[in-house]
């Protein structure tokens, strides 16, 4: 709906250059029109090169980010795709595993604040939580973003980068629970401050 609402949008917003001249051939010479075009203000010089820079990124393939691989057949029409072979650790069960730490984070969210801080033990296992469901997540946004068979050196990286990031946020939130009031505790000071 947007893309088709855009080049409307772009036709009412940024005027033809042809009204624009017209309105300074009238009150300039020609003799100085290459003065005109350098005295004209920037928006109004760039007006329709924008627009049409805009559309050309959104309506051809100019600007290829991320562009196709070789498109190629494997084997022969008639063979069968492959299968890889089940692996329960990356599929049944890990999708169990995170709906189950989903599940886990409402109540352990939701009791200190309405009960007070329980105890260190809660306020533990909801940091604990909190550590694995953010690298869940930031995992699955780095396989499904950076394909291994595309951008492997990448991919990489950001699995290394998303680890330390991991061990740095639970060592800190370890050092937070055990020197300071914990995360629920400062959470309420925060929340009446």
């Amino acid at each position: 709906m947007a893309s088709v609402m855009r080049p409307g949008l772009l036709r009412q917003a940024c005027p033809p250059a042809h009204q624009s001249q017209r309105m300074l051939s009238t009150a300039t010479s020609t003799m100085n029109r290459p003065l005109v075009q350098q005295l004209r203000p920037a928006f109004q010089r760039s007006t329709i090169q924008k627009s049409t820079r805009i559309a050309a990124f959104h309506a051809t393939q100019r600007n290829q980010i991320l562009p196709p691989l070789p498109q190629k057949i494997i084997g022969t029409t008639n063979d069968p795709v492959p299968v890889p072979d089940p692996d329960y650790a990356h599929g049944s069960y890990h999708w169990s595993f995170e709906r189950i730490v989903s599940a886990g984070l409402i109540p352990l969210t939701i009791a200190p604040f309405a009960a007070g801080s329980l105890n260190p033990l809660t306020d533990s296992i909801l940091c604990a939580l909190l550590v694995v469901h953010s690298h869940i997540g930031f995992e699955s946004c780095i396989i499904d973003y950076f394909p291994s068979k595309r951008v492997p050196k990448t991919r990489a990286a950001a699995m290394w980068a998303l680890r330390a990031g991991t061990v740095a946020l639970g060592l800190a939130l370890y050092s937070f629970e055990t020197n300071d009031v914990g995360i629920t505790e400062a959470v309420a000071r925060l929340w009446h401050a």
